[in-house]
């Protein structure tokens, strides 16, 4: 099995990340990675911001003056992919998760702040991989099937995660 290298950076203060976040975001690359049967040692960078700075981001890069709740910037062409010249790694790219945002999804989801950030981080990783839900509805089902399926490896699937009444009290 390839290795994955997660740097993840917060960058925001203003909300705590929950222990165990950390180690969410790397199972999450890795079952991505595992999925996709893709063999290369791997390189993957993962930031927290606040609206404030996620809506810069969205205007800058695609030009949508609002905040989104992630972000990917991959660094691959026409499947070539940049390679760390120290590690050797295949340099995947970017996400960026507004902190904000999945608090606020999660809350409104009705599941965990941790499922709503595994999510995102396989969202972002398909994206970096080369999926696009946004070209068409089959290739929009397509990444909402993969999703899913790897969540579901990771025992945090839509279908588990759900609050309860009693968790609520």
């Amino acid at each position: 099995m390839a290795r994955i290298k997660v740097y993840i950076k917060n960058k925001q203060n203003h909300i705590k990340i929950p222990v165990g976040i950390k180690m969410l975001i790397r199972r999450c690359c890795q079952a991505v990675l595992t999925t996709e049967n893709f063999e290369h040692n791997t390189e993957v960078s993962v930031s927290f911001v606040d609206n404030n700075e996620i809506q810069k981001l969205n205007k800058i890069y695609r030009n949508k003056d609002c905040p989104t709740d992630v972000l990917s910037f991959p660094l691959s062409e026409g499947g070539n992919y940049d390679i760390n010249q120290e590690t050797g790694f295949v340099v995947l790219g970017d996400v960026v998760i507004s902190l904000d945002m999945a608090v606020k999804q999660a809350d409104m989801f009705g599941h965990s702040l941790e499922r709503e950030i595994g999510f995102l981080t396989v969202h972002s990783m398909l994206h970096l991989l080369g999926y696009d839900h946004e070209t068409s509805l089959l290739d929009e089902r397509i990444m909402r099937e993969k999703e899913e399926e790897v969540l579901d490896k990771l025992g945090i699937s839509r279908d588990t995660t759900y609050i309860t009444k009693e968790e609520e009290e």
